[in-house]
């Protein structure tokens, strides 16, 4: 607890000083006093959402803001020249099947399953450096049914859902000067939101989801060169996500785990 709460600390520090653009030496100076005089915690009085929640949000400002990407870079590799790469993508979602059973309803494991669907994304990066990269990968409110494959009233759709799954990830590119190959691997964090939710087991109870699910996040692809700095985008993306499902007194009933593999294909442009 102590560790989280120095964590959220340390980033409300960093997002005001990103925001009112304080220098390096600045920021560091600052997180050393939020270590040693803890403050009174103003931020996490302002923001009301779950703890995660807001070190997942932070992170993205502390990643973005003016400062993160004025500072300069030591290291063995020199930032690249065009440090924004802008991805549209046409992407598969492969559901996982995952699911505590539910005695009390004859449903064994693993049936209970979010369908499989397209969706598009949009996916923002910016290098670091000229091998590192931080890409945000966004898309908008995507409808899922869910389904009970097994039980004792039988196979039902269960109902419907949205949610929205924002993911940071970092990527490391290994060859950022090849003429016309350019693979990478990259792992980070995913929160969903879920609502919307319409959801119930027919003539017995509704169903819910909880609101957020917090997770990790893992990336395989590579870029083909085209044309200048148009290039076409192959990738593989596992997302880990997860939530409890309780009934209309809010007693959990299951847990499911859709944890998708996502195939994607598109076009980016590097400036």
């Amino acid at each position: 607890m102590l560790e989280a709460d120095m964590c959220c600390e340390s980033i409300c520090a960093y997002i005001y000083l990103s925001l009112t653009n304080k220098n390096t030496a600045t920021v560091i100076a600052v997180w050393l006093c939020v270590q040693i005089f803890p403050p009174y915690n103003f931020a996490m009085e302002l923001v009301q959402m779950k703890r995660e929640t807001f070190i997942f949000w932070g992170l993205l400002i502390m990643l973005f803001s003016p400062s993160a990407q004025s500072m300069p870079v030591d290291g063995i590799f020199a930032p690249a020249e065009k440090k924004w790469l802008i991805r549209v993508r046409a992407a598969y979602m492969d559901m996982a099947k995952q699911s505590t059973p539910v005695p009390a309803l004859g449903v064994p494991s693993d049936a209970i399953y979010a369908e499989s669907r397209f969706i598009p994304e949009l996916d923002i990066s910016y290098f670091i450096t000229k091998h590192i990269a931080a890409e945000l990968v966004l898309s908008y409110p995507q409808k899922h049914d869910l389904f009970v494959r097994d039980s004792a009233l039988g196979a039902f759709k269960a109902g419907t859902f949205q949610h929205l799954p924002p993911t940071l990830l970092f990527q490391y590119h290994f060859l950022p000067d090849h003429r016309w190959f350019r693979p990478y691997i990259g792992g980070g964090m995913n929160y969903t939101f879920f609502f919307k939710e319409k959801l119930s087991v027919p003539g017995v109870t509704g169903l819910h989801l909880e609101p957020g699910s917090l997770g990790g996040a893992a990336q395989l692809g590579f870029d083909i060169m085209l044309v200048h700095d148009i290039s076409v985008n192959f990738d593989i993306k596992k997302i880990f996500i997860d939530s409890n499902v309780k009934n209309d007194v809010g007693m959990k009933i299951s847990h499911i785990d859709p944890d998708p593999l996502i195939f994607s294909v598109g076009l980016g442009w590097r400036f």
